[in-house]
């Protein structure tokens, strides 16, 4: 009997012992999101009426910008894919078969958007339509620039770039330092009565940009009196004849060739320098001043491109 017993008491100390074995095997397999929380922030802006949550840090990058573009290379953030038609030939390594290939800056190809399965995307104006397209892929940030309040508008995006991707030291010092060079600039141009004049030369055809307006900064940043306060704002500028540039007759012409930043074959300045305009005192004077398409155009409000502007700028006066 005693035997049986023990027999039993073996049996049943066995059973338990595996049974509390086969529980643990159970464990639900963890993971790295399952342990440690993920970092976000909150960002909100005019395309969306929510805050969009976006990772800090994010892994997989797709920009719509270049001016944002030129920012991340400034600052040595990496970023997956982007439109790689008309790349300003400063950031021409983002031409590489590396960086996937999504489309145009007004065209972006959703499809290989959504195969890239990015972090987060970032656009602005000549993708702003497309936004709640993009927002469905992934968490989709606007970083457009408003040109009647530049510089606050910058700054916002600059010190965002800081925030999500831990550059905010170095995105603190760079601002500062292009603050003080706008500050030199504006003493010598509040010291000058000269009058300036911004066209954008296409295929022959020109048009006019006074303050607030897309090159606005030029008079509203940088401090150059406009030679005509009454130009229309517009992101197309102001239709205008070459009659207009002699009859405005300004002291210094700022001309943004944008033949020239998207390839054209033709030159602004072969059909800019006509015999009405070599009438004027920027001609006379050796002041017809031919911006950077590729910074001015094509990218513009990015840590690079805005350095480069302001170059040009001081290299004017």
């Amino acid at each position: 009997m005693k035997k049986i017993t023990m027999t039993l008491i073996m049996f049943t100390l066995l059973a338990m012992l595996a049974a509390c074995g086969t529980k643990d095997d159970k464990k639900p397999e963890t993971s790295a999101t399952d342990t440690k929380d993920i970092e976000t922030i909150k960002v909100t802006h005019e395309l969306s009426e929510e805050a969009v949550e976006v990772k800090k840090n994010p892994k997989k990058v797709v920009v719509f910008d270049f001016g944002l573009l030129d920012t991340f290379d400034e600052l040595g953030i990496e970023v997956a894919g982007l439109p790689q038609a008309n790349i300003p030939a400063y950031l021409s390594k983002y031409e590489d078969e590396k960086y996937a290939n999504l489309g145009s800056l007004k065209e972006p190809d959703l499809e290989k958007i959504h195969a890239l399965k990015p972090d987060v995307i970032f656009i602005s104006g000549r993708q702003a339509e497309m936004y709640k397209e993009l927002s469905e892929i992934a968490p989709t940030v606007y970083v457009g620039i408003d040109a009647s309040n530049y510089m606050d508008s910058f700054k916002h995006n600059m010190e965002l770039v800081g925030e999500i991707f831990g550059k905010e030291d170095e995105v603190k010092s760079e601002l500062a330092d292009i603050d003080k060079q706008i500050e030199a600039i504006n003493e010598k141009t509040a010291a000058s009565d000269s009058k300036a004049l911004i066209i954008l030369g296409s295929e022959g055809k020109v048009s006019a940009y006074g303050p607030s307006s897309r090159f606005g900064l030029i008079h509203d940043v940088f401090g150059y009196k406009a030679a005509d306060e009454k130009i229309e704002v517009s992101t197309h500028g102001q239709n205008i004849t070459f009659e207009y540039i002699m009859e405005t007759n300004p002291d210094v012409l700022f001309v943004v060739d944008r033949d020239a930043a998207i390839g054209g074959d033709a030159s602004a300045k072969d059909s800019i320098e006509n015999e009405l305009v070599k009438k004027t005192n920027a001609y006379k004077n050796d002041k017809i001043i031919y911006l950077n398409a590729d910074y001015w155009y094509l990218s513009g409000g990015g840590l690079l491109s805005m350095k480069e502007m302001v170059k040009e700028i001081d290299a004017s006066l």
